[in-house]
């Protein structure tokens, strides 16, 4: 997987499911033009790693610490 890929997974994945869903419409309009069925990309339940990360954000003050989208930014590279 090359770094752009892993900088949209990385981004998606800190996310609420808000701005998903937001980004998945953005997704879905530019790239109308490639001959992708996008409604047969099938969805994913939370594995085992997914779980106790919610679990920790619920359970763990120190893990509720968010950061400004600007500050995301220049962590994942983007400015």
């Amino acid at each position: 997987m090359d770094a752009i890929k892993k900088r949209i997974l990385g981004a998606v994945t800190v996310m609420d499911s808000d701005a998903a869903a937001r980004l998945w419409e953005i997704i879905s309009f530019e790239f109308s033009d490639l001959d992708v069925d996008w409604d047969a990309i099938p969805t994913a339940e939370p594995d085992e790693f997914d779980l106790e990360m919610l679990k920790a954000i619920e359970e763990d003050k120190d893990c509720r610490e968010f950061v400004s989208s600007e500050e995301a930014k220049k962590m994942l590279g983007c400015i």
